[in-house]
């Protein structure tokens, strides 16, 4: 059978620039499948995505990667169309294989009609102040704030807790609530028994939301914290590998929680954060978009679905300032511009 497409797969490793702490563990470097879609009948045209699944986080991470994506992309090539269906339960292969069709088919990386990949509109984004010690914390917060942003996401749960509260402290000191959102992700660090009570501690600070306080399939448990905390939860491992329709109102329904953070190489792709996004919105729940430290192919493929799912005039600040994690990134037309991120149209 004569393919009606070509996709070509390269694997590249890409460096922090700093240790990327979470409560799982320190991230030093990881490794995404770049995909460069061309067709024989449209010679010069190409679309590229990026398959960036995250160590022992990602539901469809394992050491047969590189031969399953080659086959989801042998599919493509002789059917021309994405197996929804069949690559369900893997994610971040999906994401990137819907980057490289939109890429394709827009001819570019502005991959949808928005203000932002027209160049009009900046999406607001939080600056993002990785675990490590109490002073490299301290360091890395200060110098989102001196960068001019007005919403600072803390991942915490790897110091002592009481450093923590003092971290958050100082910027209540400086800074009120109305000047400065704060965001926590615990990636499930806090026990159980314990998370009620820490939640009422960080209250205190006026914390716009934590995310995932415990640890995940414990619906009764965060249906209980969500119903009780002081402080809104948003959920974010709790959706992961969560890919059927059913599945995901059952869990909304449940655990009711005031926000889900939106990640495609970690929820489904496009397709799956868009049912996501209806899903929530039908229950009056919040969402936003967060990149899962794709290099600049990813980060862009995810801005562009934030700009086409949240309009033009985006107000709640997404997870996107991740571009400048990295010491050899990709060379793509997105730059943070004080708390934006912007695309530059070619």
């Amino acid at each position: 059978m004569e393919k009606k497409y070509e996709i070509s797969i390269t694997p590249r490793t890409f460096h922090f620039k700093q240790p990327a702490g979470t409560s799982r563990g320190v991230y030093t470097e990881r490794t995404s499948w770049l995909l460069e879609l061309t067709a024989p009948g449209c010679p010069g045209r190409k679309g590229v995505g990026e398959c960036a699944p995250l160590p022992d986080l990602s539901c469809d991470a394992g050491p047969h990667y590189a031969e399953t994506l080659r086959s989801f992309c042998d599919r493509f090539e002789r059917e021309g169309e994405i197996d929804y269906a069949a690559m369900e339960d893997y994610p971040s292969m999906l994401f990137g294989l819907e980057t490289a069709v939109a890429a394709f088919r827009a001819g570019s990386a502005a991959l949808f009609d928005t203000a932002f990949s027209r160049g009009e509109e900046g999406i607001p984004v939080n600056g993002l102040v990785w675990m490590g010690t109490y002073d490299e914390m301290l360091s890395r917060m200060e110098e989102k704030i001196e960068q001019g942003f007005t919403c600072v996401k803390l991942k915490i749960g790897a110091i002592d807790f009481d450093a923590e509260m003092d971290l958050l402290k100082r910027i209540r000191s400086r800074f009120s609530h109305r000047e400065m959102q704060i965001r926590l992700d615990a990636n499930c660090a806090f026990p159980t028994d314990e998370a009620l009570y820490k939640l009422e501690l960080l209250s205190q600070y006026a914390v716009h939301s934590i995310e995932q306080p415990i640890r995940t399939r414990r619906w009764s448990d965060m249906a209980g914290l969500c119903r009780d905390s002081p402080l809104p939860i948003a959920l974010d491992e709790e959706l992961i590998g969560v890919n059927d329709s059913e599945t995901k109102a059952e869990l909304l329904n449940i655990i009711k929680p005031a926000y889900i953070v939106l990640k495609p190489s970690l929820h489904g792709g496009m397709r799956g954060v868009e049912e996501w996004k209806r899903l929530a919105d039908d229950r009056d729940i919040g969402s936003w978009i967060t990149s899962a430290l794709e290099a600049n192919v990813g980060l862009n493929a995810v801005a562009q679905l934030a700009a086409r799912l949240y309009g033009d005039r985006i107000t709640t600040p997404q997870g996107l300032g991740t571009g400048l994690l990295y010491t050899d990134n990709i060379d793509m037309p997105v730059e943070i511009r004080r708390n934006s991120l912007w695309f530059r149209p070619q």
